[in-house]
């Protein structure tokens, strides 16, 4: 499997960012850790190996980033507007210059000439991250693998509420979208895979609510419940990787 690290700083955070690709060529993947975690984590949780029956053939390549967590989410004792405020410019970060890069790279792999789209993939907060990506910007992702994530910003943010909060919780924003609103058509022209266990440590309730507004809104996404022994891990998420990558490749209906 080829592998390159990156080291890039970001003008919109103001500091250097890693990052690690993994793949020869194929449809670009953005993979987002779980909370506070780091970008290694794709290799060293052996998410590697799930993933490999795509990567090694060339058909897709994985960019694995770091994120603000410690900053934002995580830091429940900071003040909740600068930590909104920095997860914003986290937000700007993956949209304004990891997008690009991920467009240029794929693009000298695969010998296109163009503005491919980008799957995002992402379990626990990760898969929160990764949902409030797709949902506020469908125009640079065409495909989500959600898996175990949390939908509001009550869980990193509390009762707090501003615009910033509002447009970073896609309970919020989904809810109250216009059934005419353009984006919607946009996602029904993608692949969207949400899912969540019901075991330990997991959070149905909040997937349910998502859910719930994605069928009031006319949303098609697949949403899955797994089993109360199905707990929040990374075994359990190998096995839906697995189980949901062929559908949102596009490989698969549901």
């Amino acid at each position: 499997m080829e592998t390159r690290y990156f080291k890039q700083y970001s003008s919109a955070l103001n500091r250097d960012m890693e990052c690690k690709v993994y793949g020869h060529k194929g449809r670009p993947v953005l993979f987002i850790p779980c909370q506070d975690g780091r970008f290694f984590d794709f290799e060293n949780f052996k998410m590697t190996d799930a993933w490999r029956p795509w990567i090694d053939p060339g058909e897709v390549m994985v960019f694995a980033v770091d994120t603000v967590d410690k900053e934002t989410w995580s830091n429940k004792r900071g003040d909740p507007g600068w930590r909104i405020w920095r997860y914003e410019q986290w937000i700007q970060y993956i949209t304004d210059e990891m997008v690009p890069f991920i467009r240029w790279m794929v693009n000298e792999k695969n010998g296109w000439d163009g503005y491919p789209q980008v799957i995002v993939f992402g379990c626990s907060l990760g898969a929160t991250h990764a949902a409030n990506l797709y949902f506020r910007r469908p125009d640079l992702f065409d495909g989500l693998l959600a898996l175990s994530g949390i939908y509001t910003t009550e869980y990193g943010f509390g009762s707090f509420m501003n615009d910033l909060v509002y447009n970073n919780s896609p309970v919020h924003y989904l809810a109250n979208m216009p059934e005419d609103h353009p984006y919607i058509g946009l996602y029904n022209l993608k692949k969207a895979a949400i899912c969540v266990g019901q075991g330990s440590w997991e959070i149905p309730d909040s997937t349910r609510q998502l859910h719930s507004i994605l069928q009031r809104k006319g949303i098609q996404a697949w949403v899955d419940y797994w089993g109360y022994d199905c707990s929040h891990d990374w075994s359990w998420w190998f096995k839906q990787v697995d189980y949901f990558v062929p559908y949102v490749l596009g490989k698969s209906g549901e």
